[in-house]
């Protein structure tokens, strides 16, 4: 299609859109979504904005001419707490690359990633115009008009990203955000002062070592992402249904009550903890904790308090019915989306594209030892080389991409509280698990 029909097609659907919406919009706003629409129609026409280091250089040269001016623009952005300082520095960036365009300002907020959805549902017109989110998430966003497609540039960002990472911001053929990171997933940090490789094998092993030394082996069961692995690993179920919105989970059948029985079993072990991700790394700085099962997110601090002593592998195995089994994980990725409602949705969309490039995830890499789902930075030695990155390859022959209901979450959470807890109030494992599968798979109100 020729370039400036396509450009002129981009300007009246964001015209209409913001007709439609009804918005007392000033013509300065009017003329920066233009300009902005045309600048995304043009660099999609003629513009590659991937490939190399030397991208994060411009957003697009061949957007300068025709987008000469933005006009005023103000954007939000949510990350996580731990990423405002670098979102701070990648925002500041952006606007010093585009300053010529106009008076840009962006406003960081802090929003962790498993809380986005909700955060952005109670009211999407007030929501940030970008944010991260994990990838589970974009079918309720995109079913409440709440991620915008991204079209322009589609096959730029899949041809750059790993091929998991576009199929989990991807649905029914279209691509809705774009790619951050591919490390959504968990795996086992241990001080090898007092945790042998071999001993990281099995979570008996762990338990016996940690015991010997005083400190603990922690992780958090009350919580539905976690409790999964060893339910999975039993080779039992938790999926989205067919029609998108409720869950199949089959964890009452043979085994699960005695799946149930072997977690009650490891959270009476003296030797362990169960605890929340904060509390995880509080034990690991002040040095009660030698193992732990979480996410890349804590590598830094893992690495910062054991030094050469920092390792990580995939998941133990762990005791059922006498024998060894390998725990199972939930696997995802970090998305970045704009969010419809944005006043400026074509800057706001060149400003996802820009942190989500590849000398921007070579960045959260470099500082916060964040897993890239670019292909590139992927490949590189430094992440291959990383005791953090190797496990999470390790343990992705166990992983399933997470894709449950939402009332999957308290059921199950709920579930891993009484056997932690080990209060069952007089029943028996099977009836705990008939109980949890019954909450989990209740049909979704709609």
């Amino acid at each position: 299609m020729n370039c400036a029909i396509l450009a002129q097609q981009q300007i009246k659907a964001r015209c209409a859109v913001l007709a439609t919406k009804g918005e007392d919009i000033m013509k300065k706003q009017l003329s920066l979504a233009m300009a902005a629409a045309m600048a995304l129609s043009l660099a999609a026409c003629g513009a590659s904005q991937s490939g190399s280091a030397a991208e994060t250089a411009s957003t697009s040269d061949a957007t300068t001419e025709a987008a000469a001016s933005w006009g005023d623009v103000t954007l939000t952005m949510w990350g996580a707490e731990e990423d405002q300082t670098m979102l701070r520095e990648m925002a500041d960036a952006f606007i010093e690359e585009n300053k010529d365009k106009g008076n840009i300002t962006i406003n960081i907020g802090a929003c962790s990633e498993s809380d986005t959805k909700d955060n952005i549902l109670t009211d999407p017109t007030a929501a940030a115009d970008v944010f991260a989110f994990a990838d589970d998430q974009l079918n309720e966003l995109v079913a409440a008009g709440a991620l915008q497609e991204v079209s322009l540039n589609a096959d730029d960002v899949k041809s750059r990203n790993l091929e998991g990472s576009v199929e989990a911001a991807s649905l029914n053929g279209k691509l809705y955000a774009y790619p951050m990171t591919a490390d959504n997933g968990y795996f086992l940090y241990y001080d090898s002062s007092v945790i042998s490789p071999e001993d990281a094998q099995t979570v008996d092993g762990i338990l016996a070592a940690a015991a010997a030394a005083g400190r603990t082996f922690d992780m958090t069961i009350n919580d539905g992402w976690y409790i999964y692995s060893f339910f999975a690993g039993a080779g039992l179920q938790a999926t989205l249904a067919e029609d998108g919105v409720n869950t199949v989970c089959n964890w009452n059948e043979e085994p699960g009550a005695d799946v149930a029985q072997a977690i009650m079993d490891i959270a009476s072990n003296s030797a362990f903890v169960c605890a929340s991700d904060a509390d995880i790394v509080s034990g690991i700085e002040n040095g009660t904790v030698c193992a732990a099962v979480s996410g890349t997110w804590n590598a830094n601090v893992a690495q910062e308090k054991w030094g050469e002593n920092y390792a990580a592998a995939k998941l133990p195995t762990y005791t059922l019915n006498g024998e060894q089994v390998q725990m199972s994980s939930f696997a995802g990725y970090k998305l970045v989306g704009v969010n419809p409602h944005s006043a400026n949705v074509g800057v706001a969309m060149m400003l996802a594209d820009y942190i989500t490039n590849e000398a921007n995830q070579q960045k959260r890499f470099e500082v916060r030892n964040l897993g890239p789902s670019n292909i590139n930075v992927n490949a590189s030695e430094a992440v291959q080389a990383a005791p953090a990155i190797a496990a999470l390859a390790a343990q992705s022959d166990y992983a399933d991409l997470q894709r449950v209901g939402t009332n999957y979450w308290d059921p199950a959470a709920s579930l891993g509280q009484i056997l932690v807890s080990g209060d069952t109030q007089g029943k028996t494992t099977q009836q705990l698990v008939d109980d949890a599968v019954a909450g989990i798979t209740a049909p979704v109100a709609q």
